[in-house]
């Protein structure tokens, strides 16, 4: 009696800790269900619906039934649900509470897709493309595959406002609203850009070099024209872009690819070979991977001195990749180290020549070159390589309706360029100095080589509720950049007799420099939006910045120094600027689906230190004419805009317009010093810019 007495005690105490279990288990965990539907009331499957945690930042994701439901178990706190499917507008449930073991409801009625319905970050915080009030654009990752662009020229293509000089991939120069400082500027590496280019937070543009990445696993390309100063400092004196990338996704494990092939008219074939995943790494981590590589076909045709033609020189491949991992220890804190990898290799150049000092009887020997729609003269390969590598680290900390938020990051650049300047060198060589045919004719590339190591720190504080929003920090840059140009030319001095060795330049390098850079950038910035009334918002910002960039240049060779092999020519210097970019917008909901805006902001950009001239090859005339300019000034640029953004069509179009009118003080445009064969940076002093 005893024993089954024992037996009965024991398994009524296994009884009661295997029933204890599951309610532990329950008790540690909330739980979202809901049910997503359309306007109709119909059932909407293979919605994805997004829980994120209002503390941390972690999302994790699942996707509606074939009945329209959902459900899933989460940690107690604080969450935002949002549910989007292409072909409706994304719709969001925010400041739902879920506490242990009880369970939470979010259900969903989409309505028609509205094409500017685009979640974007312009003013570091969470708003729709229609509620941002001034002008830009955010063509999303299902927008840019429809339309074939995988890179920044197409976005150019596709967007109004912005436009791109290019000269193959990597080698581009970004404008927007017509303010440009003219011709590209790659041997002129002391210009800055006027349009400032981010990777989420981290800032990676370069002055020509703003890199050519490939839009995979991009979530959008937010565009903002304008004058971005205030939160985006200097290089965004006419417009910001920023490429917006899909983060991990915690508990979500996904695999995603393309493979694509195209062939150009009269040029040869290329293709795309891309893939990714997602995977969670426990239950607070997760990790996104992806990479690509891209052939680029070539469609121009280089004629050499023999007369027969390489087909198709200015092809080439992209190649690269990114990995981000998400950790997120706490329901506060979350952390995301990333690394980025890129390399550019092209051939050639999409460059048409229509004349050829070295092709025609008037200046050479040779007899007359005939060249077609899409052909250049040339008899060296010029190749482009251009490697590039981020690394950064996103913290941020919640508390309450405060983030304090950390943007670390560390940018190296390696790009050289290989041009072929052996008419370049012959107006001299033959020109000015009356070499024979044998000397001016010898192979002369110019190498162009550019490194820049540039480290990036933010600390961020942003908050606000629903009738007020507030956004504050700290921004320091420190940015070294080494540039050098050589122009060795074999043979030179055994066939023409004259001694080219110079202090730096070794023999056969009829010009050579090297130029370093070294810039650090302090700025402090903050911006508000306050609603006055339920239709009248006003927001107020400022950014107050110093700037301070010293410049060393050493040059050298018989074409850049006329005491070649006794001294250098240098001309070092040091630039620096302190100032406030103000930006004030008024905005005034007309209803629910208009609003109006009216906006003046500042834009800003450094001033520089412009090279010597080539003395020994300047004619007098130019000597005068160029000489005298060692600096040019900051360019300083106030935007004034109006515009309108409504939701038309029963939410299945938006018509979004804007006026503005910039008022630019002392213009940077590069112009060519005649015979000096060199580059300067004057300052215009008034110019305009104004459209619709």
């Amino acid at each position: 009696m005893t024993s089954v007495r024992r037996r009965s005690l024991i398994a009524a105490v296994l009884a009661a800790a295997l029933s204890g279990v599951p309610a532990y288990a329950q008790s540690t965990e909330g739980r979202v269900t809901g049910v997503v539907r359309d306007s109709t009331g119909a059932s909407v499957p293979g919605a994805t619906v997004a829980i994120t945690n209002a503390a941390t930042g972690a999302t994790v994701t699942v996707t509606s039934s074939s009945d329209g439901g959902f459900g899933i178990s989460v940690a107690p706190g604080v969450y935002t649900v949002t549910a989007s499917l292409r072909g409706f507008a994304r719709q969001t449930r925010k400041e739902l509470k879920i506490d242990a073991g009880a369970t939470a409801t979010a259900d969903f009625a989409l309505e028609p897709q509205l094409a500017e319905e685009v979640t974007v970050t312009a003013m570091k915080r969470e708003q729709s493309v229609t509620d941002v009030p001034f002008s830009i654009a955010a063509p999303t990752e299902e927008v840019l595959q429809a339309r074939g662009v995988d890179n920044i020229e197409g976005v150019a293509a596709n967007v109004g406002g912005l436009t791109v000089q290019n000269l193959g991939p990597g080698q581009s120069q970004v404008a927007m609203r017509g303010v440009s400082a003219g011709q590209i500027v790659r041997d002129q590496p002391g210009v800055k850009e006027q349009v400032g280019v981010y990777l989420d937070e981290s800032v990676i543009s370069l002055s020509l070099f703003t890199p050519d990445l490939d839009l995979f696993d991009v979530s959008r390309v937010e565009v903002l024209r304008g004058p971005q100063g205030t939160l985006f400092g200097s290089g965004s004196l006419s417009g910001t872009v920023r490429y917006i990338t899909n983060q991990p996704e915690i508990g979500a494990r996904k695999f995603f690819g393309e493979v694509s092939g195209n062939t150009i008219h009269e040029g040869s074939q290329g293709g795309d070979a891309k893939l990714g995943f997602n995977a969670p790494l426990g239950g607070r981590a997760a990790t996104r991977i992806v990479g690509y590589y891209n052939h680029l076909g070539g469609f121009i045709d280089a004629v050499q001195p023999d007369l027969s033609v390489k087909k198709d020189v200015n092809s080439g491949y992209r190649a690269g990749g990114r990995a981000a991992v998400t950790l997120v220890p706490s329901d506060h804190f979350s952390i995301t180290p990333r690394f980025v990898y890129q390399k550019v290799k092209m051939d050639g150049w999409n460059r048409v020549d229509i004349f050829n000092i070295l092709a025609n009887p008037f200046t050479t020997t040779r007899p007359k070159v005939t060249l077609g729609p899409r052909q250049e003269f040339s008899q060296l390969d010029e190749t482009y390589t251009d490697k590039f590598a981020l690394g950064d680290l996103t913290a941020a900390y919640h508390s309450g309706n405060v983030v304090a938020a950390s943007i670390t990051s560390y940018t190296y650049r390696d790009v050289l360029v290989i041009r072929d300047a052996t008419s370049l060198t012959a107006s001299v060589t033959g020109g000015n100095i009356g070499l024979p045919p044998r000397v001016y004719t010898l192979n002369s590339p110019l190498n162009d080589a550019t490194t820049a190591k540039v480290w990036t720190e933010e600390l961020r504080l942003s908050g606000g509720q629903r009738r007020f929003h507030w956004v504050g920090g700290g921004f320091f840059s420190h940015t070294r950049r080494d540039y050098g140009q050589s122009l060795p030319t074999t043979g030179f001095t055994a066939l023409s007799g004259i001694p080219t060795k110079g202090l730096l330049a070794p023999t056969d390098d009829l010009f050579h420099s090297a130029l370093g850079y070294k810039l650090n950038q302090f700025a402090l910035f903050g911006e508000a939006t306050a609603s006055l009334s339920d239709q009248v918002d006003l927001t107020a910002g400022l950014r107050y910045y110093h700037f301070k960039e010293d410049k060393t240049q050493f040059f050298d060779g018989i074409f850049g120094n006329d005491d070649n092999g006794t001294k250098l020519v240098s001309q070092p210097g040091t630039v620096s600027a302190n100032g406030v970019d103000p930006r004030l917008i008024l905005t005034f909901t007309a209803n629910e689906k208009t609003n109006f805006n009216g906006q003046v902001s500042r834009g800003f950009r450094l001033g520089g230190i412009n090279d010597p001239l080539n003395v020994p090859i300047c004619t007098p005339q130019d000597l005068a004419t160029f000489g005298g300019f060692a600096n040019w000034k900051d360019e300083k640029a106030w935007d004034y805009e109006v515009g309108a953004k409504s939701r038309i069509l029963g939410n299945r179009g938006s018509l979004n317009l804007a006026l503005f009118y910039m008022d630019v003080r002392d213009l940077q445009a590069t112009v060519t010093a005649g015979s000096c064969s060199s580059r300067l940076v004057f300052n215009v002093p008034k110019a305009r810019s104004q459209g619709v």
